[in-house]
């Protein structure tokens, strides 16, 4: 039997059109394993990290492990549709969310993706969840005071526009309050707010919302929720997809006031997303990089100068402690990115003073050159005064008979302490912050007795409305003090109407 050559280049031939028909340049893989949120991909060796995959059920992941025969995807929604065998298809873009001015007045989950029921988000922007944070000759140092409208907070710790200052305390000691105080103080300050809740219960989410918008605060302010019963993933991206709307409105020269609440939740989150992908873990077996994980995403709050539009992120990330133990792992590495923290103490809730601030431990390391003249001098020596009335309290104690200097101390401490509580979601603005705190340091409360200090400062800052108005748009026009024999006669006159309880 003779084979011909026609007959085998044709084969040849057909063999080869063949093949050509198979090979088909398409960066697809297979689910190897699945569980716990984290997929792992064979055949995807071109895929970048922290790029968007996508799954056969239209599911979206994240790449995460670059390995040597596999990929480990952490899953960005519900898995348990996606089985081993199922494909994954890279999409080319890194992991994005919207971002606008139409964004503003939303609930939006870690993605951007509406979750308010109020129907869809039409932007046409997004930005990287990702980005290098703003180069050191971009910034200018923080001048500008970011009022709270707390009084503990603008007179012994004040906060500047593009500062980052850390709220930190044990559960259930006023934390969201402070946040919540501060965003419903920007009404007029031209801020744009955004509230980042990692890993709180949804009620709680809702109930934040209630408040801002039964205050028209949710006309300036973004939620952006990864609620606890979320995947670990959507927990770790909230505070990147926050800070991403941010810097939106920051490059576009404005003002912005941004919430995490709280990174120990996000920290916690990472580590569960780090040990799932098998990476080693170290301290308290958070990953290697955790610090890097807070270092990254604190960084890009800033205060531009002029040259780049001069806006600003102010960051005010939440830590919670176990026992007021400030020294544990993420609180000591927080404290060390950030410019200054807020300790809330929970002894001081529980003892009624609210905001439970403790002044010998909170700090604000840039926020005293942005106070405004007025305030620095009335506040001048406010927190060491606070601070040694603490110890002397504790001291004072054990005995009975103390000197006049003791007693007169201890006194001004009392009122002090009176003074500086605030009742909740009650701000005050900063000209009538400085017309009290001036009253209690010159020494104009010391004949008030100390459980009416509270209803005399109410009164007080009333008839100050009503017949020394001029004395309070003084000192929010010029951000300095009136002269003092004004204040003093304006107090003066009012402590003349002022009826003590018997």
């Amino acid at each position: 039997m003779s084979i011909k050559a026609e007959e085998i280049s044709a084969l040849i031939k057909k063999q080869i059109e063949n093949y050509q028909s198979e090979i088909q340049v398409s960066d697809v893989g297979t689910v190897i394993v699945v569980g716990d949120g984290i997929a792992r991909v064979h055949g995807l060796d071109n895929v970048m990290a922290g790029e968007l995959v996508e799954f056969s059920n239209g599911v979206m992941g994240m790449a995460q492990n670059l390995e040597e025969n596999n990929v480990g995807i952490v899953i960005l929604g519900p898995y348990s549709d996606i089985r081993e065998g199922s494909e994954v298809r890279r999409t080319g873009r890194i992991m994005e969310v919207p971002v606008g001015e139409e964004l503003i007045g939303r609930v939006v989950n870690s993605l951007g993706q509406p979750v308010d029921g109020l129907g869809p988000i039409n932007t046409t922007k997004t930005r990287p969840i990702e980005s290098p944070a703003t180069g050191v000759m971009d910034r200018k140092s923080v001048h500008e005071p970011l009022q709270t409208g707390i009084k503990a907070i603008d007179a012994l710790v004040p906060i500047g526009r593009g500062q980052r200052e850390l709220i930190i305390g044990d559960r259930q000691t006023g934390k969201t309050s402070v946040a919540i105080d501060t965003i419903l103080n920007q009404a007029d300050q031209n801020m744009i707010c955004i509230y980042v809740a990692i890993g709180q219960k949804e009620s709680t989410v809702r109930g934040t919302v209630e408040t801002l918008r039964k205050h028209g605060a949710l006309d300036y302010t973004i939620v952006v929720t990864a609620s606890a019963s979320q995947p670990a993933p959507l927990l770790y991206l909230a505070p990147y997809a926050g800070v991403s709307m941010a810097e939106e409105f920051m490059f576009s020269g404005k003002h912005v006031l941004i919430v995490y609440d709280d990174l120990s939740k996000q920290a916690s989150a990472y580590r569960e997303l780090s040990l799932l992908l098998r990476r080693p873990p170290g301290r308290e077996a958070f990953p290697g990089d955790v610090f890097y994980l807070h270092s990254r995403l604190l960084e890009r709050a800033a205060k531009l100068n002029d040259t780049h539009g001069a806006g600003s992120i102010t960051a005010l990330p939440f830590v919670e402690t176990q026992a007021g133990d400030i020294s544990a792992y993420i609180p000591t590495n927080v404290i060390s990115i950030t410019d200054g923290q807020i300790f809330l103490q929970s002894d001081l809730f529980f003892s009624g003073v609210r905001p439970a601030i403790n002044a010998g431990l909170s700090v604000s390391r840039v926020g005293g050159s942005a106070q405004i003249k007025a305030m620095k001098k009335v506040a001048g020596t406010l927190r060491l005064d606070l601070a040694s009335f603490r110890e002397l309290e504790a001291f004072a104690q054990f005995g009975s008979d103390l000197d006049k200097a003791t007693q007169a101390k201890l006194a001004r401490g009392a009122r002090t302490v009176e003074v500086l509580k605030q009742d909740l979601n009650k701000p005050l603005k900063v000209e009538k912050q400085v017309m009290i705190l001036y009253a209690l340091t010159r020494g104009h409360l010391d004949s008030i007795p100390v459980e009416d200090i509270q209803r005399f400062e109410a009164e007080y800052l009333s008839w100050l409305d009503h017949n020394q108005k001029q004395l309070l748009d003084h000192i929010r026009t010029t951000g300095d003090l009136p002269k003092d024999e004004e204040i003093v006669s304006a107090v003066n006159e009012f402590k003349k109407s002022f009826v003590a309880s018997v």
